[in-house]
């Protein structure tokens, strides 16, 4: 099983990227928002922690947000209850996924947080700064001081790119993207049967 990490920074479209694989994706946000729907435990653990905040069950985004917006220390906190759980989830998918021939992994944190193993595929998502702008303008809970600390929590973008395997340009139509896609793809498959 070939594991491909997508990094990039917040908005640069890993997801879109992720997708076009047509492969199984493991998508860290997505799984994040299911704990925070259906996790009472996750969301005891959160409240101990940041009990000003975190008022009821579910947990509301809104109030996370809050709490890193008032302090940003509070993301560490939040982090540090939240990534247990979505790397549990990730052992579940990749044991699921045993058998085919790759998997994706769309975790915004997959390098700070060690997710990461020594022969993962590193695909780096290059965007220009405007279309990463206006993407986020569109996200629901857009708020600039808060996406400054999340910035601030994510490995330097340059770092990033200069661990990467490949670099992608997702500045282009989506049926370019697609077709990008399906040639890095063969790319990687060729080369990993080829070492």
């Amino acid at each position: 099983m070939i594991r491909v990490g997508i990094l990039g920074g917040i908005g640069s479209g890993k997801s879109f990227v992720a997708k076009l694989f047509s492969y199984p994706v493991f998508n860290a946000d997505r799984e994040v928002k299911i704990l925070y729907k259906n996790s009472k435990e996750c969301f005891s653990k959160l409240k101990k922690k940041l009990p000003n905040f975190v008022k009821s069950f579910p947990i509301k985004k809104s109030e996370l947000l809050k709490a890193i917006d008032h302090d940003k220390k509070n993301l560490i906190k939040i982090s540090s209850v939240v990534h247990p759980f979505v790397r549990k989830k990730m052992k579940i998918f990749l044991k699921k996924n045993i058998k085919k021939k790759m998997v994706i992994l769309d975790i915004p944190l997959l390098i700070e947080n060690n997710l990461n193993k020594k022969d993962d595929i590193l695909i780096f998502v290059r965007t220009k700064k405007s279309k990463v702008l206006s993407r986020l303008k569109e996200r629901p809970n857009f708020n600039s001081k808060v996406l400054k600390n999340l910035k601030e929590n994510q490995l330097f973008l340059t770092k990033k790119r200069k661990l990467a395997n490949y670099i992608i340009d997702n500045n282009f139509p989506p049926n370019i993207m697609k077709s990008k896609i399906k040639l890095l793809k063969q790319k990687i498959i060729y080369e990993r049967n080829s070492t």
